[in-house]
């Protein structure tokens, strides 16, 4: 009998023994399993998603499988990289099948560019998110802070990773800039060159499950080939014009590391949609929310209202007028894309809507007074 076919109690110690705890099997996910395990299917983790397919490493080692058409219809519950599977085996003339997906702890989840208002996820069961900036560029906070919503939403523990510092002049002043737009998140001068750095980064996430994300020239795959020790993605020079990468990495693969936990590699990312990431915005923009509790009323806009703790921030320098207008801006679209999937957010925001043009047009009409 395989030893995936009966995992252990959840209490006992070959957890740490097991054939998949390099890949991040514990005692919940065996839990979790049971049910499977006795109906005779095997646990997997999905290292690769491609053309209805995924590649996923068993306590047997690689296998190919295909994804069975009842695992759900949704897309927010497709198969994904960083899941954790449960695979019907197959034979000499039977293939893999995937069969259920784990319930998985978090969620990285970003909307889709189409028109249908749908969420795309990313990778899964992820205990850190690091957002991979270029020093070789100007940083752009707004990007920034748009990815560390969309982390903190996630679930997991953000991480900020300042790649290419030997091509930085001045990178003290940029990890700087980037504190000021991530508060109560490690922002980490890494690279891959010189190796700073790059203890510190593979330490923190040792053990764990961790996916890179950034803009294509990010360096996230040659980073991701110095933490596992060897040239496992291929790499390419970035414009010498613009900075900007050539999408080198066109599919979101898993890789384990020398020192335990495993890394997820995804493409570069042009866009990067909100989707319902209400408390990600709330907890990337810390200090903005934290100003607000002091605002004389509850549900302040902070724009023009008397009594604005926020407003009072930005005039006394304490907040900087770009970093709230980032925060508006991405309440403003997660409200959006909120209200395009929900008939009765849209009906509120309606009214809403309705009310602010009724007042307009009252303020207006006093302030011509009668005529």
């Amino acid at each position: 009998m395989s030893p995936l076919d009966v995992p252990a109690h959840p209490e006992h110690p070959a957890h740490s023994e097991h054939p998949l705890a390099p890949y991040g099997w514990d005692e919940h996910t065996a839990e979790a399993f049971a049910p499977y395990g006795r109906r005779g299917l095997t646990p997997a983790r999905v290292v690769r998603v491609d053309r209805g397919r995924c590649d996923a490493f068993t306590a047997d080692g690689p296998v190919r499988a295909g994804i069975a058409p009842v695992v759900s219809p949704d897309p927010l519950l497709t198969v994904c990289t960083g899941d954790w599977a449960a695979l019907e085996p197959g034979g000499r003339r039977t293939p893999w099948t995937v069969r259920a997906l784990l319930p998985r702890r978090t969620a990285f989840v970003r909307s889709t560019s189409s028109r249908r208002s749908e969420g795309q996820v990313l990778a899964a069961n992820v205990d850190h998110a690091v957002v991979a900036v270029s020093l070789a560029v100007p940083l752009d906070p707004g990007r920034l802070e748009r990815f560390l919503a969309l982390a903190w939403e996630s679930g997991a523990q953000p991480l900020v990773a300042l790649t290419k510092t030997d091509l930085a002049p001045d990178a003290a002043h940029a990890a700087a800039d980037a504190e000021a737009s991530a508060p109560g998140v490690t922002v980490l001068p890494v690279s891959a060159l010189t190796g700073e750095g790059l203890d510190v980064l593979a330490a923190v996430l040792g053990g764990g499950t961790a996916v890179l994300l950034g803009q294509s020239g990010a360096g996230k795959s040659t980073l991701v080939n110095a933490l596992i020790g060897q040239d496992a993605l291929e790499v390419r020079e970035t414009r010498a014009s613009d900075g900007k990468g050539r999408h080198t990495t066109t599919t979101r693969e898993l890789f384990a590391l020398p020192g335990g936990g495993v890394v997820i590699d995804t493409p570069g990312l042009r866009g990067v949609g909100l989707w319902d990431a209400e408390e990600g915005v709330g907890r990337a923009f810390a200090d903005v929310e934290e100003l607000a509790r002091a605002c004389r009323f509850h549900d302040c806009a902070h724009t023009a209202e008397p009594g604005c703790a926020v407003l009072a921030a930005v005039d006394d320098g304490a907040l900087s007028p770009r970093r709230l207008d980032s925060y508006r801006k991405l309440l403003r679209e997660n409200q959006y894309l909120a209200a395009r999937t929900d008939a009765r957010l849209r009906a509120e925001l309606r009214r809403d809507w309705k009310r602010k043009q009724a007042l307009g047009r009252h303020m207006a009409e006093r302030k011509r007074g009668p005529r």
